[in-house]
């Protein structure tokens, strides 16, 4: 649908997702909600160019689409009354608002519901994903497939056994019960998280950053921070987002090319979101936040705060890094902690912690792994087991531009 008339666009691309929330409330179904938002929309291209926008644009959407939906069940029902009885009709219908119950709908709230909805545990992490990218996110299944490279057919599948099972497991929108609100939140950070990992290091692909799904992360951690603005965790979150993304011009070069931290031109990083990251962690830590979004922020504000590569604080970073371990034990931690521990240590040291690593197997298919031997190994002039390194970093890969530098990096080994 093209939304050519004046402002029809611009609401849609603004309050959607807060439209949606509430019609989802209001009919108690995603696709009846959906098909009832699009009518809406059809019907404000018609009328707002010959009567003008209306003073509250998204109220009258609602209300349009709630109407829609009414004379929709209305029109369900004239089709089967001479096959049912009126009672069975009447307990087919989705619950709609009256018309007085408008004035008592929070947005605020209905967000709210929609987020735990769509990441509730008894959804698969995929569908969690996917269904937050499309509700909240507005996203089109087929913007979601190409993001998650996977097809479209595929990710719409994804999308309706996601539905599905809400209707069939009776899955409440609501807001969790006090008890149950700290593992839920941290399930919807995990979402908005994994979702931009995804886009600051795509797993496989053309492109190292996808800026569009890294915008839409950020977007969302916004919206958890503004939904739950006494809550810290969300601001350690979105903090981490903003010092992580600051760096986004820096990581490739004019060619496409991969560029190392400590070798990336500082210029390049940009000063706004730095500002409001650091901002954001102060103020997630002083109001208590001690998670694992938190120290992964901390990590990133040190690397922020460092004007040359020399100046960063390599220890603290590594005493974030053991911090972060006995908080949320990962083989990943593990071997970030490595690299700290060789870049303020020796090289010697870091290298012994991930042998140890690799000896476990933990990491066996991580192409990471193998490439931080690598460098470290070049590093001590140990370049046949370098080289080798290399040869199954490159192996693992699944990014193009990952993997044009392991290759790069392995010639240069082979010339040395």
């Amino acid at each position: 649908m093209e939304l050519r008339a004046t402002g029809v666009e611009v609401v849609f691309k603004e309050e959607r997702g807060r439209i949606l929330a509430t019609l989802i409330r209001l009919l108690g179904d995603f696709d009846a909600a959906e098909d009832a938002l699009a009518m809406a929309l059809e019907a404000a291209l018609e009328q707002w160019p010959r009567d003008g926008r209306p003073d509250n644009p998204r109220a009258w959407l609602i209300r349009a689409a709630r109407n829609k939906a009414v004379d929709q069940v209305r029109g369900e029902a004239v089709a089967r009354r001479h096959r049912e009885e009126q009672e069975a009709i009447t307990e087919g219908e989705p619950r709609v608002a009256a018309p007085d119950e408008e004035e008592e709908i929070s947005v605020r709230d209905d967000q709210l519901r929609l987020i735990f909805t769509c990441c509730h545990p008894a959804l698969a992490i995929e569908s969690q994903v996917a269904l937050t990218l499309r509700t909240l996110g507005g996203l089109s299944t087929e913007e979601i497939a190409r993001a998650f490279l996977v097809p479209v057919s595929t990710m719409a599948q994804r999308l309706v056994r996601a539905k599905q099972k809400i209707r069939d497991a009776g899955i409440p929108y609501r807001i969790p019960a006090a008890d149950d609100l700290p593992e839920r939140l941290s399930s919807v950070m995990a979402v908005v998280y994994l979702i931009f990992n995804e886009a600051y290091a795509a797993t496989s692909g053309p492109a190292l950053v996808r800026e569009d799904l890294a915008a839409e992360a950020i977007r969302l951690a916004r919206l958890l921070c503004a939904l739950m603005p006494h809550r810290p965790d969300p601001l350690a979150l979105l903090a981490l987002l903003l010092l992580q993304h600051s760096r986004k011009n820096a990581r490739v070069d004019g060619n496409g090319d991969l560029v190392l931290l400590e070798e990336q031109d500082r210029a390049l990083w940009d000063e706004e979101p730095i500002r409001e990251g650091l901002r954001l962690l102060d103020e997630a830590l002083a109001a208590g936040a001690f998670d694992a979004y938190a120290i992964q922020a901390a990590i990133a504000a040190v690397h922020a705060r460092a004007v040359t590569p020399e100046a960063t604080d390599w220890r603290q970073i590594a005493g974030l890094y053991e911090r972060l371990s006995s908080l949320q034990p990962s083989p990943v931690v593990l071997l970030n902690h490595a690299v700290a521990v060789a870049m303020s240590e020796g090289t010697d040291k870091g290298l012994a912690l991930l042998d140890e690593l690799q000896g476990s197997g933990a990491l066996e298919g991580y192409h990471l792994l193998p490439a931080a031997r690598a460098a470290l190994l070049a590093r001590l002039g140990r370049r046949r087991e370098a080289i080798e390194a290399y040869r199954t970093a490159l192996a693992l890969v699944g990014n193009d531009t990952e993997r044009r530098f392991l290759a790069r990096r392995m010639r240069e080994m082979e010339g040395s």
